[in-house]
């Protein structure tokens, strides 16, 4: 394809402040603008949270080189580069990306990719703009940049429209000379499938092109339905309806697109090619297959409108708030969408009301690390862990406890069949030996491995399960947890809480007969459980001595929404297609052993666990301290499984967030569930003086210069004056005051 080369490349940018007017920029008028003192006074504002500001930056279109009658929108696109703009959230990674570029080279070269700039954007994410090869589409690019950084871009950042925020030159890590040449191939059609526009005038040798303003313009047609991106809104769809299209069905699937999307599209057949996906159709093809679905009646589509309620649902519904006690220390709030969630966790949720979708979440965590029981992560302080992970779902009765039932139903069908065969090897060999003559050797046990078994098994039916389980993990599911209770005259619940407590890190356990009768060895425990229960029932179960030993840190609560005097919720059933892709997700778990590694799921949950330790300190609040350790392994673990299912080489942001999100809302449930019980034995041994439940941080409260006396006064006399000086002592050993005088305390400025 011949080209025409063009030495000097002018770019397109505005000038300081939104609305300023726009002008044609050279390389030079580019690189001075990005050595502007204002500029970069800017982008440290906005690095700090000022994001309002961020709207005046003056701006630069990569991709294209010319708009018609300036107005920058794909349909006016008059001279596309065939260049994109990778858009990488994910803060502080750069380096870390260059590094990854260099190293990969070769495979970039092989794909016909060629760098040609990254740089730091505005609030320190990483722009990487690729020139590429002919006929490569922008998803193929993005999925290569992927595997070659690690990282997931912005799959939306693809439009030839698309302007950048300039940023100062310090954020620039590598500029290629290429990317002050412009090459137009005489036929140009770009990467999204925007053809040659026919007026435009074939481009001499020698010709300077002159890139036209980047206005900030909106787009032809809004690329939002009601807050929505419409890529959401289709992407949904391709879900809902089998996926995206295979070669040979791709008209037919659009066609049935177009005509579900013009609902929300005004029956407009210009705005439905400018949204709609092309899959390197040509745009008369496209024509084609639109003017064809929007000739038919017009009438409103069913499924639009449950696509549109459910991604609208995900955007406003941030979940529970999640607070512990009567602390007013900040909560996090659910930071995830459920439409991000991997396969398997995102079917789970199906039908599911969106105040029940925590107690999902965390009822189906324990089977799903027992499906991954051969994988092994290292953890923040270095240690290796397995995915140990034990819930409990609490709520009133005719809660709906059940939503969580049969998410778990679904899950274990293939630990079901599994076990039917076993079982039925089992019974066949007691009923031969039942049946053996007195003087017949008695059959061979076959140790069979049964991985499902009841919570109300016999401690020394499980110690044999352990014995025959290879080193897998065994799983149990209890309906009513005062079932187990109920059990505790035969030893089952006052025996089994050391084997519970032994299993969030497979410790080991056993027990010796000199019977025959009775099953004797010692094992490692690994065991995953889900339980339903009341209140009542969890308060029986969870006495002083079940909190204090440590077994009521290793449980994952999760609550169910108050009922009292509410409508009855509305469910709906999983579809065979969602039921299909649980049953994908448990063999994509299964299929994982080995030491997998995580260190940016590692580095989330030390930098969590650390701030819960300052709020801790702060209040000297044993309780928070104590539950904040195993929350912090829970959520790691939880963030493991989400890793796992996403099938990426990194952990995604979506992952992180999701880890940190259960550490938090399993700190705040054990609070609220044990912290009172935990706290009165902290206080009944004098341990620091607690007083659990204090409404405000008492080291915030206190003066930059304070004395005992005003300590003592926050204190309000629960606290005696030893206690008072282990306080003083404390916060001086971590270097957050030092001593004035014989009477004053002054804050470090180092202080948090």
């Amino acid at each position: 394809m011949e080209s025409a080369v063009i030495r000097t490349m002018k770019f397109t940018c505005i000038g300081k402040g939104h609305g300023a007017p726009c002008i044609p920029a050279t390389r030079e008028d580019w690189e001075q603008m990005r050595r502007e003192p204002w500029l970069a006074e800017m982008c440290a504002r906005i690095e700090k949270g000022d994001d309002e500001l961020k709207h005046r930056l003056p701006v630069w279109t990569p991709s294209c080189a010319e708009f018609r009658g300036n107005h920058r929108a794909a349909a006016d696109a008059l001279k596309p580069l065939n260049r994109l703009m990778m858009d990488f959230d994910e803060k502080g990674h750069t380096d870390e990306i260059v590094e990854r570029l260099n190293i990969k080279d070769e495979t970039l070269k092989e794909a016909g990719l060629i760098p040609l700039m990254v740089e730091e954007s505005a609030r320190r994410g990483t722009h990487v703009l690729v020139e590429l090869p002919a006929g490569m589409d922008a998803e193929t690019a993005q999925q290569i940049m992927k595997e070659v950084t690690g990282f997931e871009p912005d799959r939306q950042v693809k439009g030839v429209d698309r302007c950048i925020y300039m940023v100062p030159e310090d954020h620039t890590k590598f500029v290629s000379e290429r990317l002050f040449e412009i090459n137009l191939g005489t036929d140009y059609t770009d990467y999204h499938g925007l053809n040659k526009n026919p007026s435009v005038e074939s481009v001499a040798d020698n010709k300077e092109i002159r890139v036209n303003p980047c206005n900030p313009c909106p787009k032809k047609f809004p690329s939002e339905f009601e807050g929505i991106p419409y890529s959401d809104i289709i992407a949904e769809f391709w879900r809902r309806t089998g996926g995206e299209p295979p070669i040979g069905k791709r008209n037919m699937r659009l066609h049935q697109l177009a005509a579900n999307l013009r609902a929300i599209c005004d029956n407009n057949e210009d705005w439905l090619l400018e949204v709609m996906p092309r899959f390197e159709l040509k745009e008369q093809e496209m024509r084609s297959i639109i003017h064809s679905a929007c000739k038919e009646p017009t009438k409103g589509s069913k499924l639009m409108d449950q696509i549109v309620e459910a991604l609208a649902l995900d955007q406003t519904t941030p979940g529970p708030s999640y607070s512990g006690g009567e602390s007013d220390s900040p909560s996090h709030p659910l930071t995830f969408s459920p439409s991000k969630l991997p396969i398997g966790l995102k079917e789970s949720l199906v039908g599911v009301p969106a105040s029940m979708h925590m107690p999902v979440l965390c009822g189906i965590m324990p089977i799903c690390g027992a499906y991954a029981d051969g994988v092994e992560v290292e953890y923040c302080d270095g240690n290796v862990h397995r995915l140990g992970l034990m819930t409990i779902i609490r709520g009133e009765q005719a809660s709906n406890k059940s939503v969580v039932k049969n998410a778990i139903d679904v899950w274990k069908r293939q630990f079901d069949d599994e076990d039917a065969l076993a079982r039925k090897r089992e019974e066949e060999w007691k009923e031969r030996k039942k049946g053996r003559k007195a003087n017949e050797k008695a059959p061979e046990d076959p140790h069979v491995l049964i991985r499902m078994v009841p919570v109300t098994v016999s401690c020394s039916t499980l110690l044999k399960r352990f014995k025959n389980s290879n080193g897998h993990t065994l799983f149990s599911f209890g309906e009513e947890l005062d079932t187990l209770r109920k059990t505790n005259g035969a030893g089952s619940w006052s025996s089994k809480y050391d084997i519970y407590r032994l299993a969030f890190d497979r410790g080991e356990w056993g027990q010796d007969y000199n019977s025959d009768a009775a099953e004797s060895g010692v094992v490692k425990v690994a065991y995953n459980w889900t339980m339903l229960g009341t209140n009542g029932a969890l308060r029986k179960c969870f006495k002083s001595d079940n909190i204090e030993n440590g077994l009521s840190s290793r449980v994952m609560l999760a609550e169910m929404p108050d009922s009292s005097f509410s409508k009855m919720p509305k469910f709906k059933k999983r579809s065979a297609e969602d039921e299909a892709r649980i049953q994908e997700a448990v063999t994509r778990l299964r299929s994982f052993t080995g030491l997998v590694d995580v260190p940016r799921l590692r580095k989330a949950i030390e930098q969590w666990v650390e701030e819960k330790r300052i709020e801790a300190a702060k209040d000297i609040d044993r309780v928070k301290d104590t539950y904040r350790k195993r929350a912090a392994v829970i959520g790691f673990r939880c963030g493991v499984i989400f890793h796992l299912l996403s099938g990426s080489t990194k952990e995604s942001k979506s992952c992180i967030d999701f880890a940190v999100t259960m550490a938090e809302y399993c700190l705040q449930q054990q609070i609220k569930a044990f912290g009172e019980a935990l706290e009165s034995q902290f206080v009944d041994a004098r341990d620091e003086c607690i007083r659990y439940g204090s409404n405000h941080s008492i080291f915030d409260q206190l003066a930059p210069s304070f004395t005992m006396d005003d300590l003592r006064a926050l204190k309000r006399g629960f606290c005696s004056e030893a206690g008072l000086r282990k306080i003083i002592s404390r916060w001086y050993r971590d270097q957050w005051i030092e001593k004035t005088d014989k009477t004053h305390w002054k804050k470090l400025n180092a202080t948090l």
